[in-house]
Formats: C-alpha cells, sequence, structure tokens
C-alpha cells in the first residue's frame, strides 16, 4: 500500500510521466558524460559551461531563435575561448574558467531580466522539470540519444583521452579533435539538462554519479554502471519525493545524489576498514 501510494499514484498524471521519463534519460547521459568528465579532471568545466549558455538564450529569445541552439553556440564558444587563454597565458584553467564563465553568467542575468517576454526564462536558472513539455522531451530524448551513441561509438578513444592525453597522442589519436569533441558533447548535454534542473544544478548530474562510481570501483567499466544506476534512482526520487512534499524537483533529484555519493562513500570506508583489520589479523596471529 505505501509503494502504491508513493510510486505508483504520481505516475497517474501526465506531467509525471513526462517529468520522470526526461530525468532518468538526463540522469543516463550525464552519468556516461561524468564517468569521463572525472577522469580527465574537467569536473568545474561542466560547471562552467553551464553557466556560460545564459547569454546565447537571451540573445536566441530576442532575434526569435532556437533556445537550445543559442545555448549550445554560446557555452561552445565560451569553453574554447576559455581554451585558446588557457594555452597562450600563464594563467591556470580554473582561474581563466572562474573569471570567463561567472562574468558570462552575469551578463545573462542582466539579459534576460531586462527582455520583455511572456516565457518564464527564469526557469532557465533553476529548471522546471514538471513543466516540461511534449516537444521539449522529444527534444531532451534526441539530444539525449545523439550523446549516448557519440560516447559509446567512441569510449576508447574518449578514455585513453581522458585518462592520459599524453599517452593518446603518442599512440597516433586525433587528442585535438578528441578534445573539442568532448567539449560539443559535454554543452550539447548542458543544453539537455538544463529544461530539467537549471543552469545552477546541473553540475551536480555531471560530477556526482562519475565521483559515487570512482570511489566505488577502479574498473572504467564498474564505474560506468554504477554511475548510471546512481542517476536513474536519483532521479526516481527526487522526482516522487518532490511531487509528495510540494517542493522544487531539481533540488530533490541533486540532494538524493548527494545522499547516495555520501552512502556510497561510507560503505567504501567500511569496507576499507574491514580489509585492513583482516589483514592485521593474518600478519599479526593470535597465539
Amino acid at each position: 500500500m505505501f509503494l502504491h501510494e508513493w510510486f505508483v499514484v504520481p505516475l497517474n498524471f501526465g506531467f509525471m510521466q513526462n517529468a520522470l521519463l526526461a530525468s532518468c534519460v538526463i540522469g543516463i547521459v550525464c552519468a556516461i558524460l561524468s564517468c569521463f568528465l572525472v577522469l580527465k579532471g574537467w569536473s568545474l568545466m561542466g560547471d562552467a559551461v553551464s553557466h556560460a549558455v545564459l547569454p546565447g538564450i537571451a540573445i536566441a529569445e530576442v532575434i526569435g531563435f532556437s533556445h537550445p541552439i543559442g545555448a549550445f553556440i554560446s557555452g561552445l564558444m565560451c569553453a574554447v575561448f576559455t581554451g585558446f587563454i588557457d594555452e597562450n597565458s600563464r594563467l591556470k584553467q580554473d582561474t581563466v574558467m572562474g573569471i570567463v564563465f561567472s562574468g558570462m553568467f552575469a551578463l545573462g542575468i542582466l539579459m534576460i531580466a531586462s527582455i520583455e517576454t511572456d516565457k518564464h526564462l527564469m526557469h532557465v536558472i533553476m529548471g522546471n522539470l514538471l513543466g516540461i513539455t511534449r516537444a521539449e522531451l522529444n527534444q531532451t530524448l534526441m539530444i539525449s540519444g545523439l550523446v549516448v551513441v557519440v560516447m559509446m561509438l567512441k569510449w576508447k578513444d574518449f578514455l585513453l583521452y581522458a585518462f592520459d592525453a599524453s599517452h593518446a597522442r603518442v599512440v597516433g589519436l586525433p587528442t585535438k579533435i578528441l578534445h573539442y569533441s568532448l567539449l560539443i558533447m559535454l554543452a550539447l548535454t548542458i543544453v539537455a539538462a538544463i529544461q530539467a534542473v537549471g543552469v545552477i544544478m546541473v553540475v551536480s548530474l555531471l560530477i556526482a554519479p562519475g565521483i559515487t562510481g570512482f570511489i566505488l570501483t577502479k574498473r572504467f567499466s564498474t564505474m560506468l554502471i554504477i554511475a548510471i544506476v546512481v542517476s536513474v534512482i536519483a532521479a526516481t526520487m527526487g522526482v516522487v519525493v518532490s511531487f509528495h512534499i510540494d517542493a522544487s524537483t531539481a533540488a530533490c533529484i541533486v540532494l538524493a545524489q548527494s545522499l547516495l555519493f555520501a552512502l556510497a562513500f561510507v560503505i567504501k570506508k567500511l569496507i576499507l576498514a574491514i580489509n585492513q583489520e583482516k589483514t592485521s589479523d593474518y600478519l599479526n596471529p593470535q597465539i
């Protein structure tokens, strides 16, 4: 009875079905990309690009253009610009990203606040998963499907580049192409995700699953599976709980991912402690 009320009753509503499907699909694609970003050390890049899409959305609204295309172009251009500054100055990449993307986010806020429109552009910042339309859902499914197909077809190349770019270059892989391809996949994923969780919280979806898998295993394939499972569980929990407590769906999903990460961290520590105790008992047997 409890499970029926909590998990079945909410799905009687069409908007809840759309929200659950969208959150799970976005969770899966973010989980896949998250594993590569964590290995590459690009966790901050996801946060940066997500904040840089705002000016593109604002400009697209003014000229009557598609929001996702404007967001994609804006995010990708800023990512490339950051890479250019990083390669042609003594500044570190995180410093450059902190300056460029915070400035882009501030510019986007000012532009959105000054635009007179009947659309709720502020939903881009915090997300509006429960209000996602069928057209937006189809758009999310297409973008997510494209990213998943590309990442799975070239996962070995992306994995080697993320783990050791120098070695990838030595064995003949086109590291420049892989670099910008990964940026494009990141920008596309963020475009797909901002409708659900907004630009502020999308960074959690791009970091938490990969980190959770990373601390539980050393095998990439297992890490990928754990990340996907964690994302789907968090998406389901977040959507259902937000329905019952009348809270922000995006916040509930992010909180669920944070709790699952904390649980994984505790489990890993317990396993290490148990193994250490067994090793100690083996090396120092009691007589």
